[in-house]
């Protein structure tokens, strides 16, 4: 019995992927330089900023491109905290649950956000603006407890501090999103 896989079908959009392959053609690697390897990973972080996320078609994908297995390309995925195979929101919140963060209270933190939105850390909001991650450890321990936010750290934070940096993201989603220059 003859073996035919069938084309694959692509969810994602189509103009995300031209975008991917730009950035890994700027590379000009040979599918047979061992080379290819040590860019992987910078292909894998710019993947997730233009699609949102790395999906199991976007690691075949990727994989292919490497001329590598998709399982060499997963496990880069699953090792690195900083990759996620789920989407995340527009506005993306991480909460260090790192030794120092935790006895500094990171767990009522990361309730006080989930209250807040609620959802639960791994969730996306209905609306797709905010999802909630904890993480191992960002290495920011004198800072304890961390919590990043996109690309802002936010330290010794604190229960009662969530709300003030909570309204601050919604008045600035809300902000984008108002397309007549009214807020």
């Amino acid at each position: 019995m003859e073996n035919k896989s069938k084309p694959q079908v692509r969810m994602l959009p189509s103009e995300h992927y031209a975008k991917l392959d730009a950035y890994i053609d700027s590379f000009h690697i040979d599918p047979h330089d061992d080379r290819r390897k040590d860019v992987l990973i910078q292909v894998l972080h710019k993947a997730q900023d233009i699609f949102g996320y790395l999906p199991e078609e976007l690691q075949v994908y990727i994989a292919g491109r490497f001329s590598i297995s998709p399982a060499e390309v997963s496990g880069v995925v699953s090792f690195y905290n900083l990759f996620t195979t789920t989407p995340r929101g527009k506005v993306r919140i991480n909460v260090c649950m790192g030794t120092a963060c935790y006895v500094n209270g990171a767990e009522k933190v990361l309730e006080a956000f989930e209250r807040k939105l609620g959802i639960k850390s791994g969730e996306v909001t209905e609306d797709g603006k905010f999802s909630i991650e904890s993480l191992r450890c960002l290495g920011a321990c004198g800072l304890a407890p961390v919590v990043t936010i996109n690309d802002k750290v936010y330290g010794q934070v604190q229960v009662e501090k969530i709300e003030s940096i909570l309204e601050h993201y919604l008045t600035e989603t809300g902000n984008e999103e108002t397309s007549d220059g009214k807020n």
